[in-house]
């Protein structure tokens, strides 16, 4: 059938129309198609190109250089050393038991660090860092830079290692540094990056851990360009992170060392403090250990002899440990006495040689007894009687109040680990403690330092600082931080007469100076350096034994604390001997080198010494000399 002109061009029509609408569609969908485009590559450039940079950039953190710590005169105790580790990272090694035996073909390999490396592979996220070996030589690091292509997700690097050049000298007041644990990161709620950094330092005892985050510093971070799988290819720039702060301390490297040899083979402590503003100029234990064995790793063996020896050289003695006070205590019960105005300085008490209170009978350490004695005879003589007369006279309430006024029972404010504080028991702390009434029995044995009195050789110097000076004197370690010093620990004035200072005083100085004193034999004869003190035996089993007739351990502390110059008190000192049996004997000679070697700031002249003692004296100096060159030589070696 034809189709009519009409029907032709209606045809025609139709089809322009639709002509029209489908290359109207396809122009409106190529403009929105450019539209899109120059979107994409105009206005949104710089969001694709960060992330194709995102693609093929790492970002990793620059540990921050920790913060040095220095003893007052500017030596150092603790600082940073460079040393070379070789890391890996799982997601980019593939398999890792491979690369770690390309690796071992070319660096010696310990055995139980690859195992614990593995270990922590496994159990970390893919993408960290884990350390396969720690301080290695710089040809092994050089040779597995050259060899780098054939050991993916290996990488050489340079780090920082504390280190403690004078080794045992500090050990328990520094501390050392250890890898973060997870015990570490507990601590905190949000743990900083850094701390994630693998083999990161961090402190764990003493005062690299009470100034952790002073110390620490703050991370860095470098953007480097790696290729397609993941080996870096270089460096884009570099933020670098800001040190931890230095800290000097109050003590004294020289007379610290001494008091370390003085010290010698004893399980000991001894403290030094400096009058005016508390500095701690010495705080040493005995035995020590050498705190750079655990920043490396300690081995089982070496921890095995320090955990399995009964002289205890992991623990910090002078702030750790509590004792009966013994005879030192009985400044507390004289002063107590005096404070409450019940007794005067001349008033004399009987001393047969013991004390019977109730049914009990309580011995004087005389047995023959001391006769009519005083208050200065009774602290020169140290009588116990005086002091069983002197408890029942004043209780134990004003005891424990005088104790803690001089600074017992509670914990000093130093930055060290386990800090105690001690013991002032009174009738409320028995009550709660151990649920039964305080008896005067309680009372007797607590005025001579015994019973449940317990203190810390840091509390005994501090006593004898506040007894010494009539402040409340606390004690400083730290003396600045990043060159701002630290508040001054001299204190104010207590609220105690200075008349009942000057008696305690005049009696300790006739304890140190008067031929019937407890430490006669341990005075100092240079007028201008004498000392005052008081000597102290702590009973270790309960009942009166001959040290030398039972062990070791079971034998009597020997304790001495004093101050000096007499006549313009500069240092106080305290000393405990465990198991030393007397402190006359033991602690107060001890005491008396350590003060004569604080106060001359070296090696005192002889004739600072008894005319009898100076031969020995001599001997002794020369014999510490050598032992110090000796250690000077072993410390240059072992650096």
């Amino acid at each position: 059938m034809r189709r009519t002109p009409r029907d032709s061009a209606e045809s025609n029509r139709k089809i322009t129309r639709r002509g029209l609408m489908l290359g109207g569609a396809q122009l409106a969908f190529g403009g929105a198609l450019a539209l899109r485009m120059r979107y994409m590559q105009v206005d949104q450039a710089d969001e694709f190109r960060l992330l194709a940079e995102e693609n093929r950039v790492n970002i990793h953190l620059i540990p921050p250089s920790r913060g040095r710590i220095f003893d007052r005169e500017g030596r150092v105790i603790a600082e940073n050393e460079q040393t070379y580790r070789i890391t890996m990272r799982r997601e980019d090694a593939g398999d890792v038991e491979d690369v770690i035996g390309r690796l071992s073909a070319l660096v010696e390999l310990d055995r139980d660090e690859v195992e614990r490396a593995l270990e922590e592979m496994r159990t970390s996220p893919p993408f960290l860092q884990v350390t396969v070996a720690d301080r290695v030589s710089w040809e092994a690091i050089s040779r597995v830079a050259v060899n780098a292509p054939a050991l993916p997700g290996v990488t050489p690097e340079v780090g920082l290692s504390r280190v403690y050049p004078q080794h045992e000298t500090f050990a328990h007041v520094v501390g050392y540094v250890g890898p973060v644990s997870e015990r570490d990161l507990e601590r905190y709620e949000d743990p900083e990056p850094v701390l994630r950094i693998p083999r990161f330092q961090i402190g764990k005892v003493g005062i690299e851990s009470k100034f952790e985050d002073r110390l620490r510093g703050s991370a860095g971070a470098k953007r480097v360009e790696v290729n397609a799988v993941g080996r870096v290819m270089r460096e884009l720039d570099r933020r670098e992170g800001e040190a931890g702060a230095d800290l000097q301390l109050t003590l004294d490297s020289a007379l610290q060392d001494y008091i370390k040899a003085r010290l010698g083979e004893e399980s000991a402590s001894a403290v030094v403090m400096d009058l005016e503003h508390g500095d701690i100029l010495a705080i040493a234990s005995a035995p020590s250990y050498d705190p750079n064995k655990f920043v490396r790793g300690i081995s089982v063996k070496d921890y095995g002899e320090l955990r399995d020896n009964n002289h205890r050289p992991l623990a910090s003695k002078t702030v750790q440990d509590a004792y009966p006070p013994g005879s030192t205590f009985k400044i507390v019960t004289a002063l107590a006495a005096l404070d409450a105005g019940l007794i005067t300085p001349d008033e004399t008490v009987y001393c047969p040689g013991y004390m019977e209170v109730g049914s009990r009978r309580f011995h004087c350490w005389k047995r023959a007894g001391h006769g009519h004695v005083n208050l200065e005879n009774s602290l020169r003589d140290s009588c116990d009687v005086y002091y069983y007369d002197l408890a029942l006279k004043v209780g134990i309430e004003n005891i424990a109040a005088m104790g803690r006024k001089l600074g017992l029972g509670a914990a000093p404010e130093v930055p060290m680990s386990a800090v105690t504080a001690g013991l002032m028991p009174d009738k409320d702390w028995k009550r709660r403690e151990r649920g039964a009434e305080w008896l005067i029995g309680d009372t007797v044995n607590a005025s001579i330092g015994q019973g449940f009195v317990l203190t810390s050789p840091l509390q005994q110097a501090i006593m004898v600082a506040r007894v010494a000076t009539g402040r409340a004197v606390t004690p400083r370690l730290v003396r600045s931080v990043n060159g701002i010093a630290a508040p001054s620990g001299g204190g104010e004035a207590l609220d105690l007469s200075p008349s009942h200072l000057r008696y305690i005083r005049k009696a300790m100085f006739a304890v140190s100076n008067s031929r019937r004193g407890t430490a006669y034999r341990s005075r100092i004869i240079a007028d201008n350096m004498r000392m005052a003190g008081k000597t102290g035996t702590s009973q270790v089993l309960n009942r009166v034994v001959r040290n030398q007739d039972v062990p070791w351990e079971e034998r009597d502390h020997a304790l001495f604390v004093n101050f000096a110059p007499y006549d313009a008190p500069r240092i106080a000192v305290s000393v405990v001997v465990e198991h030393g049996g007397g402190g006359s004997s033991v602690a107060a000679p001890i005491a008396r080198d350590i003060t004569l070697q604080a106060l001359y700031g070296g090696d005192p002249p002889l004739d600072a010494y008894p005319t009898a003692d100076r031969g020995r004296i001599k001997s002794q100096q020369e014999r510490l000399e050598r032992e110090r060159q000796e250690r000077a030589a072993e410390l240059g070696r072992r650096a």
